[in-house]
């Protein structure tokens, strides 16, 4: 396969036909950690975070904010880098915020996402004084009226809208349309917000829509800015009151195979930023503060995860020892890869083949129809842009220990996340007592 260098880490280099990535040789990090191993690629990771503040910063005259969508892949220190780059984070469950607090991240800069919260996360989110609680529907803001009715300084609230925007995305990622399981209807934001103003333990700070992940056409973004504006103006107009917040959300996309095009942080920035000046001019409101969700723009480019080959299968198969376990989305998505032989990098490709995981499912196929080298079993197998969305959903799947994390920059490496032991799968395990 052609090497695409907007699908790989900034770092990779290709050095006396291996794969080098944070200056670190990659087969020999296979050798050192063992197979499959993930990579965190420091610069790129960095990069992508300090592109965005400075992007934002650049692009709108008014207050911005960027907070990392942890869902794409989070840990401890992963979180203490996004405290360090100056972000904000994104969270969705009691354990993600935890993981917050023990990174030394400040709470204030934390919001709490998710359309079924049970009370232990709305709880813990208000005694640490989460920044916002973006709250989805009427339900969850009937509970939190009721949970923040004894505070003495309120907690603040984001109203999560569903803007009726039909993303072109898979499906499965899509989170605007009107019947989406996520946010307030529009036909039912001007109860939320009178019944959020007249709590007197919570403190409204504006609209949050998210319409989908994996995003390339930014005039979806720019109607769900406008509407986010609309609907303010509206609560000025009804209410009285005006947002001093608006978040359109995440979800720009990124390149995973040559044909993509490269994420233009910088473009989305300005696009983002010029809808909000448009709309807030048309409808005479105050710039709001403009806060931004990127998750896998910022991660997925610094992954590389690297399998061992085990074996080949006539013509067609290529077994690896790792799969859907640690990567569900081909089979979830029918999302797509590049890859190269980590210790073969140089040498070109002679074979178009499938790659299949180890796992007892037929839909366990990493990839499909990639031009590869032709591969002998021990040969390692890196996989770009691995970074987002994979370790984040990774399972136990046949009791399969999931596999390290390691970040590397300037030829040095630093151990994220041990690999599982066979102690750790059975850990919650009970012998039978009755």
């Amino acid at each position: 396969m052609t090497f695409a260098p907007h699908v790989w880490p900034e770092t990779a280099a290709i050095i006396a036909g291996r794969l080098f990535i944070g200056g670190c040789d990659t087969v020999a990090l296979a050798e050192r950690f063992g197979t499959p191993l993930y990579l965190l690629d420091e610069a790129t990771l960095r990069g992508a975070m300090r592109r965005y503040r400075t992007a934002f910063a650049a692009a709108y005259p008014g207050p911005t904010r960027v907070h990392y969508a942890g869902k794409a892949l989070l840990n401890t220190a992963l979180a203490q880098i996004v405290a360090q780059e100056g972000l904000g984070l994104d969270v969705v469950s009691a354990t993600e915020l935890l993981v917050a607090k023990r990174a030394g991240m400040p709470l204030e800069h934390v919001h709490l996402h998710g359309n079924a919260k049970s009370d232990l996360e709305l709880e813990r989110a208000i005694a640490w004084r989460v920044g916002a609680i973006v709250v989805d529907n009427l339900d969850e803001l009937a509970r939190l009226r009721a949970l923040t009715a004894h505070l003495a300084l309120p907690q603040g609230v984001l109203l999560r809208v569903a803007p009726a925007i039909e993303a072109d995305t898979h499906a499965h990622i899509a989170t605007g349309s009107a019947t989406a399981k996520f946010g307030l209807p529009l036909d039912s934001l001007d109860q939320a917000v009178a019944q959020t103003l007249t709590a007197p333990g919570l403190r409204w700070l504006g609209f949050h829509a998210h319409i989908g992940s994996q995003l390339f056409a930014l005039d979806q973004v720019t109607a769900t800015v406008e509407v986010l504006v609309a609907l303010a103006a509206r609560s000025r107009d009804r209410l009285g009151v005006i947002p001093e917040e608006l978040s359109p959300g995440g979800g720009l996309g990124v390149p995973y195979t040559a044909d993509q095009p490269a994420t233009d942080i910088e473009h989305y920035a300005h696009i983002v930023s010029a809808a909000m000046c448009r709309a807030c001019a048309q409808h005479a409101l105050p710039l709001p503060r403009l806060t931004v969700e990127p998750g896998r723009s910022i991660v997925a480019r610094a992954g590389v995860a690297l399998y061992r080959v085990i074996g080949r299968k006539g013509e067609r198969w290529l077994h690896i020892d790792g799969g859907m376990a640690d990567n569900i989305r081909p089979a979830l998505y029918g999302a797509r890869y590049s890859a190269m032989l980590a210790n073969r990098a140089n040498v070109s490709a002679s074979t178009k083949l499938d790659v299949g995981g180890r796992y007892c499912e037929s839909g366990d196929v990493l990839l499909r129809e990639i031009e590869l080298p032709l591969a002998e079993p021990g040969d390692v197998l890196a996989v770009a842009t691995a970074g987002a969305y994979t370790l984040s959903m990774a399972s136990n799947y046949n009791l399969v220990p999931r596999p390290a994390l390691v970040l590397v920059g300037d030829g040095k490496v630093c151990l994220l996340q041990r690999r599982e032991s066979e102690e750790d799968v059975l850990a919650r395990d009970q012998f039978l007592d009755m």
